[in-house]
Parts: C-alpha cells; structure tokens; sequence
C-alpha cells in the first residue's frame, strides 16, 4: 500500500466545507457578482488608518509577528477591562474556534450547539471527534436554556452560542446570559461568540468577570471593523484558560500587517460610529425593499437582516437561487424552520439598488417553479 495513512477519523469524514465561497459560485456561473451581500463583510471597509498602518508595515512583512501580540493586547485589554493575560489574538473567530474546540474536546466528548448555527463550529468538533448535540431554535432564537439543559444531559465539555445570533440576527439579553451561567453544569464552558456585538442594542454584552472560566468570549475585526480578509479576531477568559491555549496555538499564525490594522482600527472610533450608522440605514433600505415585494424581515442586531420570504425553504431556495443568477451574492440558513429566510448582509446605497432591481424577478421565477 502506497501513500498517506488517514486516521480512522479523517477517513471517514465527509469531504465538505462549511461554506462555498462567492468567488466559487463566481467562477462556476461565469461572471462576477454585481452585488456581493452573503458573507456579512462590512462593504464599508475598514478605518483609513487601519488601512494606513497597514500599507506602512508592508515593508516589515520579512519579519515574523510579535507573537505575544502584546501592543494589541494592552489595546484590547483596555477596552475590555481586563488584563492582557485575559486576551488571546488568533486567525479570526473561525480560527479560535478552532483552538478551543482543540483544547478541550476529545474524540467521543459530547458538544451541545443549536441544529442550523453557525456551521464551521461544527466542522471543528467533528474534525477532532467530538459528539455533537444539537437543539432546535425557538422562535428564530437559540434556546439559551435548552442548550444548557442539553449540556447537563449530556455532560458536555462545551457550548456554542452566538450572541447575537448568525443565520437570524436575533439576540438575548446580557442579563439573560449572566443569569444562565449559574445554570451551566460544572465542568462546562460556555463558547459566546459575539462576532456582531458592536451592531446590536445596548445591554446586548453580558457583564462577565474576565476571570470567570466558564465562558470564553470571541469577538472579531470582520465585521464592524472592516477587516474580514485580514483574519484577526480576539478571545476573553480567565488567565489560566487563556496560557493554557499556548499549548496548541499557532505561535507564529498571525502576520505583521493584520496586527497593526487592527490596532489602528480599534483606536479609530470616530469610522465605527460611521460604520454603526452605515449599517443601520442599509438594514432600514433592506427592509424597504422586501416590504414592497410583499415579504417580512426579522429583527436585526448585526449587520445582515434575515428576510422571510413567506413559505418554506425549498421556495427561499428558489428565491436565492434566483438572485444568485441575477448576479447578487446572498445566503440562506440551512436548517427548516429558518431556511424559509434568505440573509441579506448590509450593502452600500448601489448593492442594494442591484437587490431591488433583481428581487421581484427572483421571486416571480421562484413562484412559478415551486408549487404553493
């Protein structure tokens, strides 16, 4: 026998990805997309100063990363109110996702997360062997306590939860977060994604001792900063949590000028603020648009609204479908009930011209090839 020698677990592994990427479905239809609003990028980019200091350390790129990341740290800490011991830098959400389900999962531990969040969790814990456990959404909401009440049954080492939500865009409340952990079965950590955190509501964050190791939080520079290509994101816990992950990180994953970006980008409050305010005016225009083509939106605390499209999923999957081939780029969620929505990230004033012009086509040609 000839070449490499796959774990049982590798081998029997589906040889899917979470997401396919627009510059795939771009190069399968032929065309560029006109109007790129399914990936939850800010279209807004990033602060001139990111984008500055960026540019000035392109000619220290031969140098390796500080990897103690400790200027962004200090920043960061800052902002947070912890201690830079609290702080760990790593290659977007999705990378320190990555990390925490290594650090703490091993093949057969049991994993609760809801049945159609955000997938590449998933795809970490079944790459290290993990035993997912899935709940339903309730009311297009992740059932904060189902999800622990899951986690007790089956004594589950970790529990994934967005706040606010991504496929939906709903949200809790901190304080509801703050009561459940005094819910969470000893021995079981809390993962809170707070990717979208800065676009939601005031009293959206929870007040979390940075010392309390039941939760990990994870927040992000791809979204309200701008900065999705630069892969960089942060986690907050209790110190010893955070060392602990110097046992399997990627000491030399970060590069020079996505450290200096991002610290730029976090000094520049005045271009957030900008962006907030972006943000919010293209969630209103998107809701404008589906109200006069007959459709309803979810409330939104980030910078996507879920548009329901009023029927099931096989007919949002036509609807999606058929914008995609009218050249604008959105998603969908994946598991029913919430697959009757298509997702629609917030777009500048011409991206969501090319929406309106497109939808009503898209949804005629969705009505005439799936049966009522």
């Amino acid at each position: 026998m000839t070449g490499p020698r796959y774990p049982d677990l590798i081998a029997a592994l589906p040889e899917t990805v979470p997401f396919v990427g627009p510059e795939v479905q771009e190069r399968a239809r032929g065309a560029l997309f006109k109007a790129r609003l399914g990936a939850n990028e800010s279209v807004f980019g990033p602060s001139p100063f990111a984008i500055a200091a960026i540019q000035d350390e392109a000619a220290e790129v031969w140098k390796y990363a500080d990897p103690s990341h400790l200027d962004l740290k200090g920043a960061l800490a800052a902002k947070m109110a912890c201690a830079p011991e609290n702080i760990l830098i790593g290659e977007g959400i999705d990378g320190l996702l990555g990390y925490l389900v290594r650090l703490l999962v091993a093949p057969g531990d049991a994993v609760v997360t809801s049945d159609g969040a955000y997938p590449t969790f998933n795809y970490h814990v079944n790459g290290y062997g993990g035993v997912l456990h899935k709940i339903p959404y309730a009311g297009d909401h992740e059932n904060l306590g189902g999800l622990i009440e899951k986690a007790a049954e089956v004594d589950a080492k970790l529990i994934y939860l967005a706040n606010p939500d991504n496929p939906m865009g709903t949200w809790h409340s901190g304080a509801a977060i703050e009561a459940a952990l005094d819910s969470l079965p000893d021995g079981c950590v809390l993962a809170l994604d707070e990717a979208y955190i800065e676009f939601a509501p005031e009293g959206t964050a929870p007040r979390i001792d940075p010392e309390d190791d039941r939760v990990v939080r994870l927040r992000t520079f791809s979204k309200a900063y701008g900065m999705a290509g630069a892969r960089i994101g942060y986690a907050i816990s209790a110190a010893p949590v955070i060392r602990a992950f110097d046992k399997i990180r990627n000491h030399f994953g970060m590069n020079r000028m996505a450290l200096a970006g991002a610290l730029a980008a976090l000094q520049d409050t005045e271009w957030l603020e900008e962006v907030l305010r972006l943000t919010e005016d293209a969630r209103g225009e998107i809701a404008r648009i589906a109200e006069a083509n007959g459709l309803t939106t979810l409330p939104s605390a980030t910078n996507f609204v879920a548009v329901d499209c009023g029927r099931d999923g096989d007919f949002a999957r036509a609807v999606l479908a058929g914008l995609i081939d009218r050249g604008v780029f959105v998603r969908m969620p994946f598991v029913a009930p919430q697959d009757r929505c298509i997702r629609i990230s917030a777009g500048r004033s011409e991206d969501l011209a090319v929406l309106e012009e497109t939808l009503p086509a898209a949804l005629a040609a969705a009505r005439e090839t799936v049966s009522a």
